[in-house]
Parts: structure tokens; sequence; C-alpha cells
């Protein structure tokens, strides 16, 4: 298990939440933003603001330890430590940790489901987190799919509502996953779909690549910070 890094994949968490696609039109409710930019700040190497942020999830849980948000944010920061306690090499803590982590996302989705702005965090983390796993992170990146697909599945009504680029991201995890299990099919489907429905995304070219050669280039740098301050 590696260190879960501040890559695209892993600042896709909540950027959905800036431009509409966390949540549906009805709901009002942004925990993401009391949290997000210390999140990816913690993310980066700034241990003081992941902390403020922790913090902020362990008060909302303590008035409601029903918060799903609360609690899906707050289990992606102890995955996140996890990554940390491997890195140090201290795998007997890691995986401990890391079973909190996947416990705390896994009963935030149990409680809201339908959730946007709870499955798209965790899907995003699992998909980042099981990057270098191998074939033992199968099972999570197929529950990150899962995730992915709700959503999909939850946005159909106003999905062509949504600007490019949460379109692109959340169609580029879909394609991504797919094809890291080995299933092109399923991959080309939603590369195909990305291009067409969201051609000015971010993910635009990634996903140009990988149709004419069957790879997904890295992405470059951490584009999803800036473009959501």
């Amino acid at each position: 298990m590696r260190s879960i890094t501040p890559t695209v994949a892993l600042l896709t968490t909540l950027v959905f939440g800036s431009d509409g696609a966390a949540q549906s039109p009805a709901r009002t409710e942004r925990f993401d933003m009391m949290v997000r930019a210390d999140f990816f700040a913690g993310f980066a190497g700034d241990q003081a603001r992941l902390q403020r942020a922790m913090e902020q999830c362990e008060r909302t849980l303590a008035e409601n330890p029903r918060h799903a948000e609360a609690l899906v944010w707050h289990g992606g920061g102890v995955m996140f430590q996890a990554g940390a306690a491997f890195a140090r090499g201290d795998a007997q803590r890691g995986a401990e940790i890391w079973e909190r982590g996947l416990k705390e996302m896994n009963e935030a989705v149990a409680l809201e489901p339908d959730n946007v702005g709870v499955r798209i965090p965790r899907g995003a983390t699992l998909l980042q987190a099981t990057m270098n796993l191998g074939a033992a992170g199968r099972p999570l990146v197929e529950q990150a799919i899962g995730d992915y697909e709700h959503v999909l599945a939850l946005q159909v009504s106003y999905f062509d509502k949504l600007g490019d680029h949460p379109r692109g991201e959340l169609l580029f995890g879909l394609a991504e996953g797919y094809s890291r299990l080995g299933q092109p099919e399923k991959a080309r489907k939603y590369f195909e779909r990305l291009v067409k429905e969201a051609p000015s995304s971010g993910q635009a070219p990634r996903a140009d690549a990988w149709l004419k050669t069957g790879t997904v280039p890295p992405a470059s740098g951490l584009g999803c910070v800036g473009c959501h301050k």
C-alpha cells in the first residue's frame, strides 16, 4: 500500500461540488466548502491545514454522528494518514489506519447512498489509493467505479446542464477505472463520451490519447486546485 499523493485523481474528490456536480440543484448544504481547501493543502503537505480540516470534521461529527459528508471527508483524511504511515515503513500502523479510513467512508455511503457529495469523495479516494496496488486493489477499484456509476445515474436528469469540467472528471474516472480493470470496451465507451460531451474539459486530451494508444498519459500538475479557487 502506497501513500495517497495529491494528484489530480485525488483532488477530484470534491471539485465536483464547486460547479454543481457534487450536489443536485435542490441541495443547498455545502459542507465541502468548509473543509475542501484545507484538505487539498494538507494532501499537498501542509500538516497544519490537514489537522484543521480533520478537526472541523470531528466537531461536526461530535454534534451529529450521522453527518455523512463530514464522515466521508474524515475517512479520506484517515486514508491519507495511512499512506503516510506506510511511507514511514510502519506497515502495522498503516494497515490499522487504512482499515479505519475505509470503514468511515463505507459508513458514510451507507448513511446517504444517494448523496453525490458522499459517493464522489469515496470513489475518488479509492481510485487514487489503489493506483499502485495492482491486483490487490481490484475490489476497491470496482467499488470506486460503482460509486461513479451511481453518481452518473443520479445525475442523468441534469448531467447535460453541468459544465464540461465536472462531466469530464466523472467520465474520466469511469473510463480510467475500467481501463485499470482490463475492460477496454467499457473504458472506450466512457472515453468516447468524454471527448464528445466534455471537449473543453482538462481530461479530453488524455481521453483522446487513450483512444489512439490504449494508454492513459500521466496527469500534469495539480490542475483541479487552481481552477476552483
